[in-house]
């Protein structure tokens, strides 16, 4: 279990012109960290640089730190960190087993070992004999939690979401928050979401409102 901190991180054009920051935070074991702001504002880049995804229009100084462990120098997947799109992103030519298989770390060894950690995770979320079922044929609620299961399958030390209810109903995105939460909360896994709705903002949880700078026309 750990602390997922930020440190001192600036983001700037390459022009010049400031981004955002400098930004310093720290998300304990399960906590779930709101980000909020303008289009714009630098959400989803510190995202990206958060998971060695850079765009090459910025330029980012500034350090990430999983535990005792610097991660913005590691390549992505050393990071050992999860992210939850707005889209399930699931392989269409995959059954729902497969695509939780292809994010099953490789330490658990032995088709049945893979096979039963697969199956167990599908039974927690309600999808008992998914495992041959095709995407396609799932609802949005049922590829959402595929999603998030694939998600956490992998073993992240911290997870990233990025606007993950978005295209859901009110009351499918309600169902599915507090599920999302939960599972959280009992990893211990510290969590940054991303997200425009102040109802998604986890009950007394922190919030950090950015805010767009104005590019320098110097």
């Amino acid at each position: 279990m750990n602390t997922l901190s930020v440190k001192h991180l600036s983001i700037a054009r390459k022009d010049g012109s400031p981004l955002l920051g400098p930004l310093t935070f720290n998300i304990e074991p399960g906590e779930i960290m709101t980000l909020m702001g303008v289009s714009g504002a630098g959400k989803s880049t510190v995202l990206n640089w958060l998971i060695g995804a850079s765009q090459p229009m910025f330029e980012v100084n500034g350090e990430g730190w999983l535990g005792n462990t610097r991660i913005d120098t590691l390549a992505t997947e050393e990071r050992r960190i999860g992210i939850l799109f707005q889209e399930d992103l699931l392989f269409p030519h995959f059954s729902v087993g497969d695509n939780l298989a292809y994010a099953l770390p490789a330490a658990t060894k032995g088709k049945a070992a893979r096979r039963d950690a697969i199956e167990t995770v599908l039974n927690s979320a309600g999808l008992k004999d998914f495992y041959h079922r095709d995407p396609a044929t799932l609802s949005g609620g049922q590829r959402a939690r595929v999603s998030l299961l694939r998600a956490l399958i992998a073993e992240p030390q911290a997870l990233l979401m990025d606007e993950p209810f978005s295209k859901l109903d009110t009351t499918l995105r309600q169902q599915f928050r507090q599920f999302v939460y939960d599972r959280v909360q009992a990893r211990k896994i510290p969590t940054l979401l991303v997200t425009h709705d102040a109802e998604d903002i986890p009950a007394g949880g922190k919030v950090l409102e950015l805010h767009a700078a104005e590019p320098s026309h110097a």
